[in-house]
């Protein structure tokens, strides 16, 4: 499933790949969580084209 830059790189600073092989390519499951949820509704806001820093994992 292809996945827009910002989100793609929003995903990996939140989980692992192991995690995210877990996880699966579940759209819910990943929105699930409070973090990427957040992110979601923040980046819904937003024209397709848009791009930001991505923080990292701390």
């Amino acid at each position: 499933m292809p996945v827009h830059p910002i989100c793609h790189r929003t995903l990996h600073a939140r989980f692992s790949n192991a995690e995210l092989g877990k996880i699966g390519d579940d759209p819910a499951a990943l929105a699930a969580d409070a973090e990427v949820g957040r992110f979601l509704g923040w980046v819904a806001r937003k024209p397709p084209d848009f791009h930001a820093p991505t923080r990292r994992k701390r």
